[in-house]
């Protein structure tokens, strides 16, 4: 089992920034790849960005490329996702979650935070 917890989320206008934290607890994340969703009002949830804890290797989805960065703290077993450059279309509730990398899907999910950004 690995127990997500999604901080950081608020009200912020355009053109700001905030920090995401997802705190993981339960198993050595090492073998986990660790991603960031996203859920707007009457939409699917989204892909934003993984990480392969290992490696430090990312994947970004195109609409937050340059603006989004994700990483981690390796002692604080935490992931971060920093937003620069927040659009109104950025808002939505954020996911934080977690599947072992040979897996396809994300079996483990943080209870969401939500992101407001104003116009």
């Amino acid at each position: 089992q690995v127990l997500l917890v999604e901080s950081g989320g608020g009200l912020v206008q355009a053109g700001g920034s905030l920090r995401l934290s997802c705190a993981a607890s339960g198993r050595t994340l090492n073998n986990y790849i660790m991603g960031w969703f996203r859920q707007a009002p009457g939409k699917e949830r989204e892909f934003v960005v993984a990480l392969r804890w290992g490696t430090g290797s990312t994947d970004y989805a195109d609409s937050v490329k340059g603006r989004f960065t994700i990483s981690r703290d390796n002692a604080k077993s935490t992931v971060y996702l920093q937003m620069n450059s927040l659009k109104a279309e950025d808002t939505a509730v954020y996911y934080c979650a977690a599947r072992p990398y040979y897996s396809q899907a994300y079996g483990y999910w943080g209870q969401g935070t939500q992101v407001t950004v104003s116009s």
